[in-house]
């Protein structure tokens, strides 16, 4: 059987950085609770990122009564979820092609034979496929599939699908877009959780090439691990106001609860001390924390995550592609690795590779 290999990672981000003005609206929205607000500036700072990136232009004053260059985000009337879709259907197009442009494709454009779109933060149609096609130059007869409203896993079940592709067909070329713009989102409230929720999101995408040519990470034993009673800590609505992220304090106990009564089910019998390269998506610093403790890793063994983490939060589905991409430069012919995401059920999505 032909085996499938990820060539190639290229990442993207919008031009306008915002995670320190969206720490400042967030606890504007606290200030007439010093406590509450003292306890989201304690947690924030904890949450281990630095940076990160919107589509929106933030104004100069987080606690003014706009909060973006084009008065769309206006207090007491943040705009509606079809406004927000507006500005994705705007946006996400040149995103897209940035990423793909950093393939440096070439002449192979012409060769790509599948395109494979993942998002849960933007639809429209029609949508960010043809805009691809159209942009990145490739053959307007080239397959399409769109996975969507899949959360921050969706990457991993992009390359499953890529890798069957591949596999059944193995002269194929498959372009893999993760494009996510869950700023779009931001939402006008004072509660706790979720302000300190959306202090994790960031706006994002990756391009990929899967195909039968060995080079890059050769993928392989792809599994999905579902949490027992665990459908309520994690889910993404689509609401009047944009779409509602719920993300509860418990999924780090949940994740780690599922890795050490089930991570054998995802490493074989592939020892964890054997595993050379750990691409983990980084949904936040608790998180990182718990996959660390449940796998017994050592505390190296997620820079790379932490540091896609620190330099632009979590991107949803992107994320785990600026991981992996993070890798893809350094990494040795013969190591090992494992990668996972976690999204909505609560489900961890995984598989194995190893470099070429």
């Amino acid at each position: 059987m032909t085996d499938a290999y990820l060539n190639r990672i290229a990442t993207a981000v919008p031009p306008f950085e915002v995670h320190d003005f969206f720490l400042r609206f967030a606890a504007s929205k606290l200030r007439d609770d010093p406590r509450r607000q003292a306890v989201f500036r304690r947690m924030a700072d904890r949450a281990g990122i630095r940076h990160r990136y919107s589509v929106i232009p933030a104004t100069e004053d987080p606690e003014g009564p706009v909060i973006d260059r084009d008065g769309l985000f206006r207090r007491g009337a943040f705009p509606s979820t079809a406004r927000r879709m507006d500005l994705f259907e705007r946006t996400a197009p040149e995103l897209a092609a940035r990423a793909v442009d950093g393939l440096d494709l070439g002449e192979g454009r012409s060769t790509v034979t599948h395109l494979v779109v993942t998002s849960c933060t933007g639809f429209s149609a029609p949508g960010l496929d043809l805009e691809i096609v159209t942009r990145a130059g490739l053959d307007p007869s080239v397959e399409r599939t769109q996975i969507g409203f899949m959360g921050c896993y969706a990457a991993v079940n992009a390359l499953k699908l890529a890798r069957h592709i591949v596999r059944s067909e193995p002269g194929s070329r498959v372009l893999v877009v993760n494009l996510e713009l869950c700023t779009l989102h931001l939402k006008e409230t004072a509660d706790l959780e979720q302000l300190l929720t959306f202090c994790l999101w960031g706006d994002g995408c990756s391009a990929a090439l899967v195909s039968a040519e060995p080079t890059g990470f050769r993928l392989d034993s792809f599994r999905a691990l579902l949490a027992d009673n665990s459908r309520e800590l994690m889910s993404w609505a689509v609401r009047d106001d944009g779409f509602d992220m719920v993300l509860s304090g418990a999924v780090p106990a949940a994740i780690a609860e599922v890795l050490e009564t089930r991570g054998g089910e995802v490493l074989g019998e592939v020892a964890p001390e054997r595993i050379d390269l750990w691409a983990v998506h980084p949904g936040g610093r608790s998180v990182l924390d718990a996959v660390e403790r449940a796998l017994h890793l050592p505390p190296d063994a997620l820079d790379d995550s932490r540091a896609v983490l620190q330099d632009t939060g979590n991107m949803s589905s992107a994320t785990v592609m600026f991981v992996l991409e993070r890798m893809l430069r350094r990494a040795r012919p013969g190591e090992r690795g494992c990668g996972m995401a976690f999204g909505p059920g609560l489900t961890a999505e995984t598989f194995r590779f190893e470099a070429a």
